[in-house]
C-alpha cells in the first residue's frame, strides 16, 4: 500500500523517545572511520542515509561490527582508506555524499561517487571549486556542478605551506562540513573563508563539536573564517552516544502545540549542540508552553482547538537557523491565528526536493492561500482545512513528517509514507501513539 490515511484528530498527549540524529550519525561514523583506533558508537540512527555511509565505509576498507540493534564499532584508518578504487553509490544522501567526496578528494584513489536521480540534481559545483582550490582532482560525470563525480589521486599545491580555500556562506553548509572534515587530513594549517553570510550556522557549529570529540581543534574567527591548525590528527574518543535527533523532535513538539499536549521527547534537551532544538523558541513565540530537563523536551497549549479558534499565534521569523524544522512550521501555520511568513529559508530549494515549490502546492491543497518567495513563505491559514486532502510527498522524507499534523484539521491521506525510512522508519507508529482522535 503505498499511501496512508490519517483520520481526523483532536488530541496529542504521550511521551516519545526520538531516534538518534542523521547529522550526528553520520559525521560520528567518517570521523570514527578517519581515527586511530576503535569507537564504539551507541544509539545510532537506523535509517537510509546511516546505511548508505556504512555501506560505502564498508565498501572503503573500514571494519564495522554491529555490537547491538542501534550500536557499532568502528576500527579506525588513521586518515587513509584501504581501498584505493572505489564506485560509490550513496542514494540521496547528501551528509553522506558532501562529506566523503571532500575526504575522499584529498587521499590517493580512484573514486566514483553517485547516488539517485535526484541527488544529480543537488548542486555540488560550490564544493568541488573549493575543493580545486586545494589541489584535488575531480571530474563531473553527466551534467557540469551536478553529481555524479569522479575523483583522482590528490596532487596538493606543495609550494604552499597553508591551505587557504574560499568557500560561499550561501552554499550548503554541507559543503563547509566537508572541508572541515576533510582538510585535517593533509596536516597543514588550513584557513577556509566565507564568502557572504553563512547560513545554517548551527550545522557548522555542530560539526565542529564532533571535530573536538576526535580531538581535532577548530578556530571559528566570527563565522567568516575558520582556522583548523596544522598537525592535528584524529583521535577516537573511544564511546560515544548520538543524540535524539532535533529535527524529528519538532513533529511531535508541534503536535502538542496543535493539539493540547503535553508531549513529551527523550533523547534531546536544554543542552543540546543541534541547532533544531530552538524550533522550540518558535512554537513559544506561538503560544506554546515550553519545559525541558537535560534529556528531554515537552510541549503543551491548554488552548482549546473546540471554541472556533485557532490553536497557535501567527508569527514573522527568520529561519536561517533552523532550516529543517522550519518545515514543521509550515504547517504549524495553518493552525495560526493569522498570516504567517518563514524567512529565509532559500536552501530549502536544493534539498531532497525543492522543498520551497512543494511545500507550497501542498499547504495550496488544505486550503491556505501561499505567497512564495526565492527565499519565504507567507501562508494565510484557510477557515477549515480541506477535508480528505492527498498530500504528495516528493520522496522527502520531511514533507512526510511534516503533513502528518494536518490530520489535527482534517483527515489526511500521505502518499508514498515510507519515504520516512530516510531518517524515521517508525515515524507513523510513533505519532499514532501520541493521537487521539476522541
Amino acid at each position: 500500500m503505498n499511501w496512508l490515511d490519517l483520520p481526523l484528530t483532536k488530541y496529542a498527549r504521550g511521551n516519545i523517545r526520538l531516534p538518534g540524529s542523521k547529522s550526528i550519525s553520520n559525521r560520528i561514523l567518517l570521523l570514527a572511520a578517519l581515527s586511530s583506533g576503535e569507537t564504539d558508537i551507541h544509539d545510532l540512527l537506523a535509517s537510509d542515509d546511516t546505511t548508505r555511509m556504512l555501506e560505502a565505509l564498508n565498501q572503503l576498507g573500514v571494519p564495522i561490527a554491529q555490537t547491538g540493534e542501534h550500536d557499532y564499532r568502528i576500527t579506525g584508518q588513521n586518515g587513509k582508506f584501504p581501498v584505493t578504487s572505489a564506485d560509490l553509490f550513496l542514494g540521496n544522501a547528501g551528509t553522506a555524499f558532501r562529506p566523503l567526496a571532500a575526504v575522499l578528494s584529498l587521499m590517493n584513489g580512484q573514486y566514483r561517487l553517485s547516488g539517485v536521480p535526484r541527488m544529480h540534481e543537488r548542486p555540488i559545483g560550490d564544493l568541488v571549486d573549493a575543493l580545486r582550490q586545494l589541489g584535488a582532482t575531480l571530474s563531473y560525470l553527466d551534467h557540469e556542478g551536478f553529481p555524479p563525480l569522479h575523483i583522482e589521486p590528490f596532487t596538493p599545491h606543495n609550494e604552499q605551506s597553508i591551505n587557504k580555500v574560499t568557500v560561499k556562506g550561501n552554499a550548503s553548509s554541507q559543503f563547509l562540513t566537508g572541508l572541515l572534515i576533510a582538510l585535517p587530513l593533509t596536516q597543514k594549517e588550513s584557513i577556509i573563508h566565507v564568502a557572504g553570510e553563512l547560513i545554517s550556522k548551527p550545522y557548522v557549529a555542530l560539526t565542529i563539536a564532533q571535530l573536538q570529540h576526535f580531538g581535532v581543534q577548530v578556530e571559528n574567527q566570527n563565522w567568516q573564517s575558520f582556522r583548523i591548525p596544522a598537525s592535528q590528527i584524529y583521535r577516537s574518543p573511544g564511546s560515544l552516544s548520538v543524540e535524539g535527533d532535533a529535527s524529528s523532535a519538532s513533529y511531535f513538539l508541534a503536535a502538542g502545540a496543535i493539539g493540547g499536549g503535553p508531549v513529551r521527547v527523550y533523547g534531546v534537551g536544554r543542552d543540546s549542540a543541534q541547532g533544531d532544538v530552538h524550533f522550540t523558541k518558535a512554537l513559544e513565540m506561538m503560544g506554546t508552553t515550553i519545559t525541558m530537563g537535560e534529556n528531554w523536551i515537552e510541549a503543551s497549549n491548554p488552548t482549546s482547538k473546540n471554541n472556533g479558534k485557532k490553536p497557535l499565534h501567527a508569527i514573522d521569523l527568520d529561519c536561517n537557523h533552523i532550516p529543517d524544522a522550519a518545515m514543521t512550521l509550515a504547517v504549524c501555520a495553518l493552525f495560526a491565528n493569522g498570516p504567517t511568513t518563514l524567512r529565509n529559508i532559500a536552501s530549502w530549494r536544493v534539498k531532497e526536493t525543492d522543498r520551497l515549490a512543494a511545500m507550497s502546492c501542498e499547504l495550496r491543497k488544505l486550503g491556505a492561500v501561499v505567497d512564495e518567495g526565492a527565499d519565504y513563505l507567507h501562508i494565510i491559514p484557510p477557515v477549515d482545512l480541506s477535508a480528505n486532502t492527498s498530500i504528495d510527498t516528493y520522496d522527502d522524507h520531511r514533507m512526510a513528517m511534516c503533513f502528518s499534523l494536518a490530520c489535527f484539521g482534517a483527515a489526511v491521506r500521505i502518499n508514498d509514507p515510507n519515504c520516512v525510512s530516510k531518517t524515521f522508519p517508525d515515524y507513523f507508529k510513533a505519532f499514532n501513539q501520541i493521537t487521539q482522535s476522541q
